[in-house]
């Protein structure tokens, strides 16, 4: 009963080789040169026309934020056996109603608590950024340039310091945005670090301590993982490792439930980042879940709308002046709408022009992304000093850019109109003085020594044409550029939003004041434009993005040119790669079941890709049987075969999964006899509940069980845990078919059985393995280009 495991730990099955059909040589006497091509042609001709290898290059390791571990496939399928049967039954109507009632208030209760957090995120930054630009401010008030620089970048070099200890100590798998690893969960992988308590309190406070550190990041990717965390802990009751659980919500112990409570939660993390609820809706929609449906539909709305609600009322509070540093703040972050755009042909050709510069710059940006990560993987690979060291390093680089390249600039006169707003003295505002003589501010500095919110701000003022110079602009957008590209990879939690929107919205001045007397739009608008476009060209995502910057601005008159330039973006960048997002799935090695199939899977079927041999088990089998084949390997799923004396002839019983083995032979329900005990024994002595899926990291091993050797010798009735109804597909359909199946379907585990009688009643089972790129690659080196 030996088996060849594949990356995720599950049963794989015997394949075949598609072997072309010979044909005859054809001959020639007139030309030697004729018959020696024709006989390459033959030779070509009676080769196979996909060569099938049998080495197994992928692995059942991917990377979880900056850490290696170990994956796995979830269960989004019901399994139907005698247990799933019994417990619905033993429900009563108050049960089932608890239950219904339970996914509502869950999914509210996420939006209380992602609320109130990303409030407090706000709140941290404001208070412990704004201290330190006070400070320095203060400095270069009283000439000690040099003073305020040590103290600037100290504090920098200090938070950045204890966000990546955080991340390399504490929760490796906390580092990055975490965007990619909640998209692979909620296309069914499953790694135990991705959604743990730890990770959520890194990614909190990591991201408090990396925003404040002036790094070029946001909080805002951090906060779809931090709310995905949040509904992870809800909906698996608790941690037990840490004395929280609450087993009132013992009803949602599988990860069907557990998976649209996640998705409300990352819609929620996005609706506290930007305070865009719709926004929220519509992100988990387009980016982040595998699977949609009306109720969820509605049930992640409310989450969001009571995400609005928690900031609305937390804001209003703080605008008193009763949260330190805290601005004034509001659910609209970046307040247009004061202006009435009107455009003309030439506006609508300068729009166009900034989206295909935008995908331009938003495929490149993701090609460079795509190759500093690498890198950088090389050195997190050493341990947790070189990520410290690297972060420090990168906060340093940072440090200096923001103090001395305004110095490389002219100091600006102060509009007359604003003598007595010119220049800022504080932490924040539009007319830094810096080291400039009174009545001029440093344009440079009013971007760089700021708050990220607050730049931005700034680049989106309207009616300030010459606030900012060409070269201010042109500094500025090469440096958070450039600077974008070496801060994510670090050890610290950090976001793609913010450096994107940044860089694009300063782009998008800067082009707007190119433009000059040729476009009849505001600066302001223009940096809104290249926001949105550098959005498309990176991310890839159209509605969610529109809807997110139209919340953010409140200007819904420029819908329509957010609508083109976004269009235009990321049909330019598509020419060339992926979203950002998609390629670090990728580069992470997390085996992502993509929307469509590959093209090459319609000429395969899905016998070709199976391997084995296969591990079965006897619908009642031998005790030592079973604990020694679970010992041996790491599969998850095992068909039951009906065999004689309980069948006429071998059929499929169903599939069992590893965890409910466990269970049952953790219950003892044994018998000398090779009998049918069935269902009423195994509930005498354990409940539905039991066979639950536990949470992250705490299901039971099989090393935690011990049996005596007269034990090992007894039988264990299969037939009340298997799944008497599992998916199934014949041999010879198309892969490409039974791929679209297993990811509609959300499935684990898919059997394949036999087209004629006679064979055995199942050849193999298909798993998320099976229809991964990389693998097929390793059977039929030509199906695929690299």
């Amino acid at each position: 009963m030996s088996a060849t495991e594949n990356d995720l730990g599950e049963v794989e099955s015997p394949g075949s080789t598609p072997v072309a059909t010979p044909m005859a040589t054809p001959m020639s006497t007139r030309s030697v040169k004729w018959e020696r091509d024709a006989e390459e042609v033959a030779g070509a001709l009676e080769r196979p026309l996909l060569h099938q290898r049998c080495a197994n290059t992928t692995s059942q390791i991917a990377v979880v934020g900056a850490n290696t571990c170990p994956i796995e496939s979830l269960d989004y399928e019901v399994v139907e056996n005698d247990v799933y049967k019994q417990d619905w039954r033993s429900r009563g109507k108050l049960q089932v109603f608890q239950y219904q009632m339970l996914k509502w208030v869950l999914a509210l209760f996420v939006g209380v608590v992602v609320g109130l957090v990303g409030f407090f995120s706000n709140i941290a930054v404001e208070n412990i950024a704004g201290f330190k630009l006070l400070l320095t401010s203060n400095l270069m008030l009283q000439n000690r340039y040099m003073a305020a620089f040590v103290v600037y970048m100290g504090c920098n070099a200090m938070l950045a310091a204890a966000a990546s200890a955080l991340c390399a100590c504490i929760a490796p798998a906390a580092a990055g945005s975490g965007i990619p690893e909640v998209k692979a969960y909620l296309n069914g992988i499953d790694a135990h670090s991705i959604l743990a308590p730890s990770t959520l309190f890194v990614k909190i406070f990591g991201s408090i301590f990396g925003v404040s550190a002036g790094f070029v990041l946001g909080k805002e990717g951090p906060m779809v993982h931090t709310g995905a965390c949040i509904a992870s802990l809800l909906g698996q009751g608790g941690s037990r490792k840490y004395g929280l659980t609450w087993n009132w919500i013992r009803y949602f112990k599988n990860d069907l439930d557990r998976r649209d409570l996640i998705t409300c939660g990352a819609a929620a993390g996005v609706a506290a980042a930007f305070r865009a609820p719709v926004g929220g809706v519509l992100f988990a929609l387009e980016e982040v879940t595998s699977w949609w449906r009306s109720a969820l539909l509605w049930r992640t709305f409310s989450t969001t709308a009571v995400v609005a609600m928690v900031l609305r009322s937390l804001i209003d509070y703080c605008r008193g002046g009763r949260c330190g540093l805290f601005g004034k703040g509001g659910l609209i972050m970046f307040d247009l709408s004061s202006r009435l755009p009107t455009y003309t042909v030439t506006d609508l050709a300068a729009v166009i022009l900034l989206g295909i510069l935008g995908g331009l710059l938003g495929a490149l940006f993701n090609f460079l992304v795509d190759r500093i990560l690498r890198i950088y993987s090389l050195l997190n690979e050493k341990g947790a000093r070189y990520k410290i060291v690297l972060t420090v390093a990168i906060s340093v680089i940072t440090s200096c850019c923001s103090f001395g390249l305004p110095w490389l600039v002219a100091c600006v006169p102060c509009p007359a109109e604003l003598a007595g707003k010119c220049p800022t003295v504080g932490r924040s505002g539009n007319f830094k003085k810096f080291q400039c003589p009174a009545g001029h501010y440093n344009a440079l500095a009013s971007l760089f020594l700021n708050t990220n919110d607050d730049a931005i701000r700034n680049l989106f003022s309207g009616n300030t044409d010459g606030e900012f110079g060409v070269s201010a602009l042109l500094t500025f957008f090469t440096a958070v550029y450039s600077l974008s590209l070496l801060t994510y990879g670090v050890a610290v939690p950090s976001g793609l939003f913010i450096p994107v929107i940044l860089s694009g919205a300063s782009f998008g001045r800067l082009l707007g004041m190119l433009m000059g007397s040729l476009s009849g739009l505001d600066t302001g608008l223009f940096a809104l434009l290249g926001a949105a476009s550098f959005l498309g060209g990176t991310m890839r995502m159209t509605v969610s993005v529109c809807v997110i910057l139209l919340e953010l601005t409140n200007d819904l008159l420029l819908l329509p040119l957010i609508m083109l330039v976004l269009l235009i973006a990321k049909t330019v960048a598509d020419c060339f790669n992926k979203g950002v997002y998609e390629q670090i799935v990728r580069m992470k090695g997390l085996p992502y079941l993509e929307a469509h199939a590959e093209p090459c899977m319609r000429s395969l079927v899905a016998g070709d890709v199976v391997s084995g041999p296969l591990i079965t088990f006897s619908s009642v089998e031998r005790v030592g049987t079973v604990v020694h084949t679970l010992r041996r390997t790491g599969h998850n799923g095992f068909p039951v075969i009906e065999e004689q004396p309980f069948a006429a002839a071998p059929e499929l019983c169903g599939l069992v999964l590893r965890s409910h083995l466990l269970v049952l032979l953790q219950g003892g329900i044994f018998t000398r006899d090779r009998v049918k005990t069935g269902a009423a024994e195994v509930f005498r002595r354990l409940a539905p509940f039991d066979f639950a899926k536990a949470g992250s990291g705490k299901g039971l091993k099989v090393d935690d069980l011990d049996f005596t050797e007269e034990e090992m010798e007894m039988y264990v009735d299969l037939h009340p845990i298997t799944n008497r109804s599992p998916y199934t597909v014949v041999e010879n359909m198309s892969l490409a078919k039974a791929a679209m199946l297993f990811r509609g379907l959300g499935l684990r585990h898919m059997c394949v059985v036999p087209r004629t009688q006679g064979r055995p009643p199942v050849v193999g089972i298909l798993t998320r393995h099976d229809f991964m790129p990389q693998y097929i690659r390793g059977l039929f080196p030509c199906s695929l280009p690299r």
